[in-house]
């Protein structure tokens, strides 16, 4: 018997996550797994190392293309309640890892809890978010994380302080770990200051990003003194397209997507931006969000 079968109830097969990213492109997951509880995914997760089979989780989708090909293992979605739930104790808040980022951000600003508006307008769960040390000009979430619940390699439940998480610039030493929510530090303040701020931020992302069309944030990260979408759009790129992918003519750091667009579309031009900038200014430039290509391995198979 095929090892998922024991999770069959829970879990779908050939499963379309492309429609489920901001992108809206790309191909199926092999498996789909919705968990009830930590229980559940501590055990799958176990079994999947045994077989070899890689897990990612999906969150929001924002910072993820998948490719063409889908994605030859496990995507974990963290939508049952347990993942979803929201305790406040005086300025201390437990939040689980598939609470959307921007809705707690402005729940928050509304109560007079502050350290989250400076976030406003980033898309993304919790648990993503505190991966990839989501944040922007103003600040990031290293800033109020106080400590997470991950998933151990072995399934087991461990809590991580914030030294131990190794927050840097959109990064965190978790690897393949999954989080299973954050206990976040923030500061009384006045709700009418705190919303202002955080309504301030979000018009500004508004202003500057192409937030009504499809794309999945910025897609590289920027070098060290550098900002990607200065040195994109220096390099005369906005506007260049590859397929029914184009460089945003508002903000170069972001690559939005047509009807008929495909992900080798996005690759394709991810490619020719960093040759471009490569070429013209001697820069590497990484990527900020996930590419997800399939993997073939052992027990894959149904």
């Amino acid at each position: 018997m095929s090892w998922w079968r024991e999770f069959a109830s829970r879990i779908e097969c050939d499963a379309p996550i492309g429609r489920s990213t901001w992108f809206r492109l790309g191909g199926c997951a092999r498996f789909l797994f919705r968990p009830q509880d930590v229980s559940q995914l501590s055990s799958l997760l176990v079994r999947a190392r045994q077989e070899d089979v890689p897990v990612k989780v999906l969150g929001s989708g924002a910072n993820v293309l998948v490719s063409d090909d889908g994605f030859d293992g496990v995507v974990v979605r963290l939508d049952s309640e347990v993942f979803r739930t929201t305790n406040r104790t005086a300025d201390r808040l437990d939040v689980g890892a598939g609470v959307g980022l921007m809705p707690l951000a402005r729940l928050c600003s509304e109560q007079g809890l502050s350290g989250l508006e400076y976030l406003a307008g980033i898309p993304a769960t919790v648990g993503g978010a505190v991966k990839m040390n989501a944040g922007g000009r103003l600040g990031d979430l290293s800033q109020v994380v106080r400590e997470i619940r991950v998933l151990g390699d072995d399934g087991s439940v461990e809590t991580w302080d914030n030294q131990r998480i190794g927050f840097g610039y959109r990064h965190s030493e978790l690897g393949d770990r999954i989080v299973l929510s954050a206990r976040l530090a923030l500061q009384p303040g006045d709700p009418e200051a705190v919303t202002k701020t955080f309504d301030e931020c979000f018009d500004y992302k508004r202003r500057v990003q192409p937030m009504a069309e499809r794309s999945a944030g910025c897609v590289f990260k920027n070098p060290a003194g550098e900002s990607a979408g200065a040195l994109i759009d220096r390099a005369g790129l906005k506007g260049t397209s590859c397929g029914g992918a184009r460089v945003s003519s508002r903000h170069a750091n972001f690559i939005v997507v047509d009807s008929g667009a495909t992900a080798s579309d996005v690759l394709g031009l991810v490619e020719r931006i960093q040759e471009r900038v490569r070429r013209v200014f001697d820069v590497e430039l990484a990527l900020e969000i996930e590419v997800w290509r399939p993997r073939r391995s052992k027990g894959t198979s149904v």
